[in-house]
């Protein structure tokens, strides 16, 4: 079973550089208002039986400072074999690869390594729907 920690390559920052690197090669979906926010989830597998100190770590909130690196919101979901991290704002293309390529920020996410199964991948919205827009 391999870990994000097997090899030096895989680092947390490596992962979600190689991630985000992926996000953004993909074709746009038609781009949105300066002022719209756009949601992105990095999912990512955990480890079997880490789920307990998954849930310890979410509770100690964001290693990194989410209202300076300019998310309107954020959102953690946390199942048996998977960890979601929901970021949302304006232009979120940009607020992710700044946090990851972020130094400081992105050494917070070494924490989650030995609790990863995989590479995380970074999915894009595809559809949303709220009160207030038709269908």
């Amino acid at each position: 079973m391999s870990t994000a920690l097997d090899s030096g390559r895989r680092s947390p920052r490596n992962l979600l550089r190689d991630g985000v690197a992926r996000l953004l090669s993909r074709k746009r979906t038609p781009a949105t208002d300066q002022g719209t926010n756009e949601r992105v989830a990095v999912v990512a597998t955990l480890v079997p039986g880490s789920r307990e100190r998954a849930a310890e770590i979410i509770a100690g909130g964001a290693p990194y400072g989410l209202r300076l690196a300019g998310f309107e919101r954020h959102s953690v979901f946390l199942a048996d074999e998977a960890v979601v991290f929901v970021f949302e704002g304006s232009q979120i293309e940009g607020l992710v690869r700044n946090l990851v390529n972020d130094r400081a920020s992105s050494a917070g996410f070494a924490v989650w390594a030995p609790l990863l199964q995989g590479t995380p991948m970074l999915a894009r919205e595809e559809f949303h729907w709220e009160t207030g827009q038709s269908k």
